[in-house]
């Protein structure tokens, strides 16, 4: 995921950190921080304990918690994503990597189709580990003072587990909520997709979500709750973007890139000036060619090459100078799905399609558009 930087790997699996997340932790630590007194009286009341405030409302101390709680929250969300991959991956597919973000965490796979035995257990991992998590530190809380005999140490470890241990216990719930994409969305995919065609059963769940979007936009309106809102945009936009891609899965399943590709294909030399570039595309009304030398492809040369150079040095420029190497290519036989998976993983528009080393021809993401259009007819 682009503006992400990778910290590690747990079993396997890459671990990203987004800029988005560096944002919002001193945004939680100051929320936290600011509640002290409210959220204490608060874990006094559900685990009937007393809580020692003695170092807790300090001068700093309160920002302090609050940046470790922020992490522990973000803890929760990293073993809450590590469960959906495990299981994943015990079922077979295969982990790209765990990125965390403002909104949480987002495990992306190689999921292709979903299958329903696959996605319900998967679905059910993630708040499975966050009640986990939520429920240990709970009980943590009542073995504080087992642990230890000094009231203010006791009271700031019992603010922590017993914040967490909420936390969590709330993540759990909200994420079983029926809001696809959320897990509980999921789960209700995998249970409809068992009794209808996936693409349907999509549908329903993606409108699920919308319901709730609706109604969490309509709450955080009145309680002018920002994070409300957002979390309303979030499932409303995610429900109908999966909603759009199992369509598009569905329609497009048996059909291969050879079937739609354009051809014949023009292509050109690596020696051809750049200016000249620049008149073809004008002129075909085509953004990118592939380069052809020899007979071998030996890479493309396309309008996001050609802003990455001012247009005085352009002007001195061949293709060679300025081309990607090393295109992404696909048989004619490959699914169509294959081919907008990997326009999505290598952020590309266009794949030169190769049969026996020679270019046969070319599929790009309005081919693909048109021929879901024509289809949905």
């Amino acid at each position: 995921m682009d503006g992400s930087i990778r910290i590690g790997r747990l079993f396997g699996i890459p671990i990203l950190l987004h800029y988005t997340f560096l944002l919002v932790i001193p945004l939680f630590a100051w929320i936290i921080g600011s509640q002290i007194v409210e959220t204490t009286d608060l874990l006094n009341d559900v685990f009937r304990v007393t809580v020692d405030t003695t170092l807790i409302t300090g001068t700093y101390m309160p920002y302090i918690l609050g940046t470790v709680i922020a992490l522990g929250l973000f803890f929760g969300v990293l073993i809450h994503e590590l469960a959906h991959s495990i299981v994943a991956r015990k079922k077979g597919l295969k982990m790209q990597s765990i990125t965390l973000l403002m909104f949480g965490g987002i495990a992306q796979m190689d999921e292709g189709v979903p299958d329903p035995r696959v996605e319900l257990p998967m679905a059910l991992a993630g708040p499975g580990m966050s009640l986990i998590f939520g429920l240990v530190c709970c009980g943590l809380v009542f073995a504080v003072p087992v642990m230890t005999n000094v009231p203010a140490t006791a009271g700031v470890l019992i603010f922590v587990f017993g914040y967490l241990g909420i936390l969590n216990i709330i993540l759990c719930a909200f994420n079983l909520l029926p809001a696809f994409p959320m897990d509980g969305g999921r789960v209700l995919r995998a249970v409809l997709a068992q009794r209808m065609p996936l693409h349907r059963a999509t549908r329903i769940a993606a409108n699920v979500g919308k319901g709730f979007a609706i109604l969490f936009g309509i709450v955080g309106i009145f309680l002018l709750s920002p994070f409300l809102l957002l979390i309303a945009l979030f499932i409303y936009i995610g429900a109908g973007m999966e909603s759009s891609s199992a369509e598009y899965r569905f329609l497009l399943q048996d059909v291969t890139v050879g079937a739609m590709m354009s051809a014949p294909v023009t292509t050109v030399p690596p020696n051809l000036p750049v200016a000249k570039v620049i008149e073809m595309m004008y002129a075909s009304k085509h953004l990118g060619f592939p380069v052809v030398e020899r007979g071998a492809l030996v890479g493309m040369i396309t309008l996001v090459d050609l802003n990455r150079m001012s247009a005085i040095d352009r002007d001195a420029m061949q293709v060679r100078d300025m081309m990607s190497h090393d295109p992404v290519t696909l048989p004619p036989t490959a699914p169509v799905i294959d081919a907008l998976r990997l326009m999505a993983a290598k952020n590309i528009s266009r794949i030169p399609i190769v049969d026996a080393g020679e270019i046969v021809g070319i599929v790009t993401r309005t081919d693909i558009l048109k021929v879901t259009e024509l289809k949905q007819i």
